[in-house]
């Protein structure tokens, strides 16, 4: 039998204080989309990492802007995109991380888009209108 597509909304301050809420946001959807435990977990910490990325980033820890995310789901496919008019990512500019040489190194960070890319099926950064734009999904 058929999923309906279904789409849910939130907004919320640019800042860590509302890290949890977001987390939480879409664990409740990705579980009741069907997604495992595991899946759930890798999930999360895709969205906590874009999140993150955009304080530290696009707004440089300025609280006063807003994040928008949505998320949605049919059939096969649950998607989250986070939408904020900070800073732009500029995805050529990125090169893998050396994962091991940063844990020899000790070093933190650096590692997020990374990380977003390895669990979630798709990625995709956009900016238009001065809007950036980052969608993951995970297919079932």
């Amino acid at each position: 039998m058929a999923k309906p597509a279904a789409t849910y909304k939130m907004t919320v301050e640019a800042s860590t204080e509302h890290l949890s809420e977001v987390r939480d946001f879409v664990a409740e959807h990705a579980a009741a989309f069907g997604f495992n435990q595991q899946e759930v977990a890798d999930i999360r910490l895709a969205v906590d990492e874009a999140y993150t990325n955009i304080i530290k980033h696009a707004y440089q820890n300025n609280a006063d802007e807003t994040v928008e995310i949505e998320l949605g789901y049919n059939n096969t496919k649950f998607w989250v995109t986070l939408l904020d008019t900070g800073n732009t990512f500029d995805v050529t500019k990125y090169s893998k991380p050396n994962i091991c040489q940063r844990i020899k190194e000790k070093k933190r960070g650096g590692v997020g888009v990374y990380l977003i890319r390895k669990l979630m099926d798709d990625v995709e950064y956009q900016t238009e209108d001065a809007t950036n734009t980052i969608r993951m999904t995970k297919i079932k």
